[in-house]
């Protein structure tokens, strides 16, 4: 396994299970990556709506990927049971409509994944009722998902390790790769030595064109900046997030939240394409917090940290297969539930049992235009174009 994220540590852990020998290395600290400094929220499904997919590629099928995607819920809770994982585990997740229309597209997907998957865990919330949920009135109502949720993810990451480690995984921190040949029996070099095997596993999303240009050129990566403010007293928590569900809203460029176990407002949002972090991170994101939340406004930032989330072109995660060697990248911040799902599916066509694998493995996916110089700049043009129509 090369990355000792959510993909790395899961697919290690499914494959020890396995009965199969394994070796994970990472080439900083395990949770290093977005693994350990996205949001913490748990989002069943994918970017696109069950009535996009079904758009796409017919009902049948959009109903089989949908059906695995939200599999990916129980993967991670179902971890966290088993191996007592302490993350701070918290079930809801409000999607907020940032404008009617975007309430109304809600509505229809809500009925349509009840009539097509009988899902009955999504609750609508008319724009009257939304302050029931967050104490804002800047939405248009929105759609609590029950099986959605939020936790703390560098501790779950942290527990994976644990796990895998019991498990006989043995893990190298500060074991940068840098070569791979899977022409045949698969070899990883790194600084300090070697490993033959006869299968790998690609899990460094954000760093995958590092060591697989062309399969970098599938994602771009996208900086994501949170910040936690000090601890907040019971009144003023209870009137930001009365039912300390996690937020979201529907924005292109979204602002998320949550509270921690401590009662800090965990907050994400703001613009920023560049891979140069802000100078004061807590400056740069406060004001979108202050924008939803004026009663923050004298309420101190403790932290502050920032890293980057791997994007597709399409929205959609990539996994494949090259060789003797399998990956799984761009989750385009859904990946706190699908990188679990990721490794037992990676470790279920290894073992023969290709068929959900190859549901995501399947998905059409482009690379980015513009080559190695011009990538990211063109990507970014389409970023901040999508950006200016959350203003229109």
């Amino acid at each position: 396994m090369i990355g000792g994220g959510f993909t790395g540590l899961s697919t290690a852990l499914c494959a020890s299970e396995a009965g199969m020998s394994v070796i994970l290395l990472e080439a900083e600290q395990i949770g290093f990556g977005a693994s350990g400094r996205n949001g913490g929220h748990l989002i069943p499904g994918l970017r696109w709506s069950m009535r996009e997919l079904a758009a796409s590629f017919g009902v049948e099928r959009a109903r089989a990927i949908m059906s695995a995607s939200l599999a990916a819920r129980d993967s991670v809770h179902e971890r966290i049971e088993k191996h007592r994982i302490a993350c701070d585990l918290r079930p809801g997740h409000l999607e907020a409509a940032h404008k009617p229309a975007h309430f109304q597209e809600m509505c229809r997907e809500v009925e349509f994944r009840r009539q097509e998957l009988g899902d009955e865990s999504l609750e609508i919330v008319q724009p009257t009722d939304i302050e029931r949920h967050v104490g804002t009135s800047h939405y248009h109502g929105g759609v609590l998902d029950r099986n959605g949720g939020h936790f703390h993810p560098l501790n779950y990451a942290l527990g994976l390790a644990s796990a895998g480690l019991g498990a006989g995984v043995r893990m190298y921190e500060g074991s940068r790769v840098t070569r791979l040949d899977d022409r045949g029996p698969v070899v990883v070099e790194t600084e300090a030595g070697s490993v033959s095997a006869e299968r790998a596993v690609i899990a460094c999303d954000s760093w995958t064109g590092d060591l697989v240009p062309e399969l970098g050129r599938h994602t771009v990566p996208i900086m994501n900046y949170n910040i936690a403010t000090a601890p907040l007293d019971d009144d003023l928590a209870s009137a930001i997030l009365p039912g300390n569900v996690a937020v979201a809203d529907s924005r292109f460029v979204l602002n998320y939240y949550r509270l921690s176990a401590d009662r800090r407002l965990i907050f994400g949002g703001g613009e920023k394409y560049s891979q140069r972090p802000p100078a004061d991170i807590g400056a740069f994101v406060r004001q979108y917090m202050i924008q939803l939340f004026p009663s923050l406004e004298c309420v101190p930032i403790d932290y502050g940290w920032g890293g980057a989330v791997a994007v597709t072109a399409n929205r959609l995660p990539h996994f494949g297969r090259r060789g003797n060697c399998y990956f799984a990248q761009g989750f385009s911040g859904h990946g706190a539930l699908l990188t679990t799902l990721a490794g037992a599916l990676i470790v279920d066509a290894m073992t023969g049992n290709s068929k959900r694998f190859d549901l995501f493995a399947n998905l059409p996916h482009s690379r980015f235009p513009g080559g190695k110089l011009l990538q990211r700049p063109l990507a970014t043009l389409g970023l901040i174009w999508y950006a200016l129509r959350d203003r229109l």
